[in-house]
């Protein structure tokens, strides 16, 4: 008998852990051990020379972290994953696993300030291009695109725009041009709104710090291998080519069709060092077990609100994808399911004065500069995640002076109006 192909709330909740035979706990024990015994001599060598799996050491390997990779693996449908220190190393990672010196990304201008810095200043100073493209349209970012292109990078929404791409046709350019397709997909809600892997993308990348964790308690990233590109030596030679860091080896046909998470892992992991924390994968195996839930509910309410902003004499322009006159509504409705996302901005009228005013005015809503908490968040973009970028480059990145960003959370959506009522109504 064929077995059950389980969805994604019972996913959430049980993929890739084992109940210990021993203790027969229901829970995913923390294994807080930074090495681990070796049967024999041999077996060490062995695991060092890749030619068999197992622990080493938790800085590559961890079987805490070992579930929460296996779990976020089935959510997005990918063969493989890896857990990271944070979002910003999964980025960091999964761009320096295939480029070196000379190699370039093409991307968006509708980034996350951090990846913007990233890209534009830490890549650059290695000596990889990134090559960001007037807009999100495919023709923009296919004209960017040359031999030595190794990734389209894209993020599902973009933040603070909230711009949705249109990935199928991306996605069908970059592949016949030879090139993989990375997605941030932070705000895809841990594949609950968005699975990039379904449309083709080759890598999915998390910063599990946010819906994925959803209580604010424990930083993390998580890195997922799509499995189906080809990565050819000639274009790919870090994954494809034979390896200095490990005598000759080809982390192609050591790993398979999971070689870019093999890479990220064995390579990226050991020599950088952004291990995920087997306590902090705890707690992101905690907070899966809920996303379905928490994320439907911020969804809903993040609706509502911009719902009820859009009507507000105070509010100069909402962007939420889920407003039947946003220009990205259409895109929104073909690649995400369950919900529109739970972020949103807005621009108050009177500008940066009255915007600061507002949130100084806020009771329940937190000033924090992050997203995907399980309580609401309001930020001023401008001048706290994109104060990096310059006044041309947050204009066109979609950051204005008189802009707010809200996370919603599950909070009763009539207290969170309330709070805003009362805020933009002194």
């Amino acid at each position: 008998m064929e077995k059950r192909k389980y969805g994604f709330e019972t996913l959430q909740l049980r993929a890739g852990q084992e109940i210990d035979p021993v203790s027969k706990a229901t829970a995913v024990p923390i294994y807080q051990s930074t090495a681990y015994v070796f049967e024999d001599m041999q077996y060490g060598a062995d695991l060092f020379a890749l030619k068999k799996p197992g622990n080493i050491y938790t800085r590559i390997t961890n079987t805490t972290n070992d579930v929460f990779e296996k779990r976020m693996a089935a959510l997005e449908g990918g063969v493989a994953a890896v857990s990271t220190a944070s979002g910003q190393s999964a980025v960091f990672l999964s761009v320096t696993n295939i480029c070196g010196p000379g190699d370039n990304i093409v991307t968006s201008p509708f980034l996350y300030g951090g990846t913007f810095t990233m890209f534009e200043i830490t890549l650059r100073d290695m000596g990889i291009e990134v090559r960001f493209a007037g807009s999100d349209r495919c023709e923009d970012l296919e004209k960017l695109i040359d031999s030595r292109t190794k990734a389209v990078y894209l993020e599902i929404l973009g933040n603070p725009a909230f711009n949705v791409p249109d990935f199928e046709p991306i996605i069908e350019m970059a592949h016949r041009k030879g090139v993989c397709v990375m997605v941030d997909n932070t705000f895809g809600c841990g594949g609950y709104l968005f699975r990039p892997l379904d449309w083709g993308a080759d890598v999915s990348i998390h910063s599990a710090t946010k819906w994925i964790c959803g209580h604010g308690t424990a930083l993390g990233g998580v890195v997922v291998d799509g499995g189906k590109f080809d990565w050819t030596p000639e274009k790919y030679p870090l994954l494809a080519a034979p390896s200095e860091s490990y005598h000759g080896l080809v982390y192609k046909e050591v790993f398979g069709n999971a070689a870019f998470a093999g890479r990220v892992r064995v390579d990226g992991l050991r020599n950088i060092g952004a291990a995920a924390s087997p306590f902090n994968s705890f707690l992101m195996l905690q907070g899966l077990e809920t996303l379905s839930l928490r994320a439907e509910r911020c969804c809903s309410n993040a609706l509502a609100i911009a719902e009820f902003l859009d009507r507000h004499p105070a509010v100069e322009s909402v962007s939420y994808t889920g407003l039947p006159d946003n220009p990205y509504h259409g895109l929104a409705k073909k690649y995400l399911r369950h919900g529109f996302g739970a972020v949103l901005t807005f621009r108050v009228k009177g500008g940066f004065e009255a915007a600061a005013a507002l949130v100084g005015r806020l009771d329940l809503i937190l000033h924090v500069g992050s997203v995907g908490d399980s309580k609401s968040l309001i930020v001023h973009p401008a001048s706290t995640t994109h104060s990096q970028l310059g006044a041309e480059e947050q204009i066109a990145a979609g950051v204005y002076p008189d802009l707010l960003r809200l996370s919603v959370g599950t909070e009763s959506v009539d207290d969170l109006i309330a709070d805003l009522e009362q805020a933009l109504g002194r």
